[in-house]
């Protein structure tokens, strides 16, 4: 049994972070950027080990998982990989 699906971020997802992170280190502090790391550790985890777990958003085969208050992941299932698109 496989232990889960591989997990790739498209560039406009790693973009969508870097730019989240740059302006959480000019507004916030540093708890607030290792509480969203370990947010999106653990959501990916979960992505990885059952990819339905989240709802589909409005976007055909796209879900939805929302991290926290202000940010949310999509990603779309293929074959046996997961990718995420948007990192909003």
């Amino acid at each position: 049994m496989k232990s889960g699906y591989n997990v790739y971020w498209t560039n406009n997802a790693l973009k969508e972070l870097a730019e989240t992170i740059h302006y959480l280190k000019v507004h916030f502090s540093d708890k607030e950027i290792k509480k969203l790391a370990i947010k999106i550790e653990s959501t990916i985890s979960l992505i990885a080990q059952n990819p339905n777990i989240f709802q589909k958003s409005e976007y055909k085969n796209v879900y939805r998982a929302i991290l926290l208050r202000n940010n949310t992941l999509y990603y779309r299932v293929n074959n046996h990989s997961i990718e995420i698109l948007s990192f909003f």
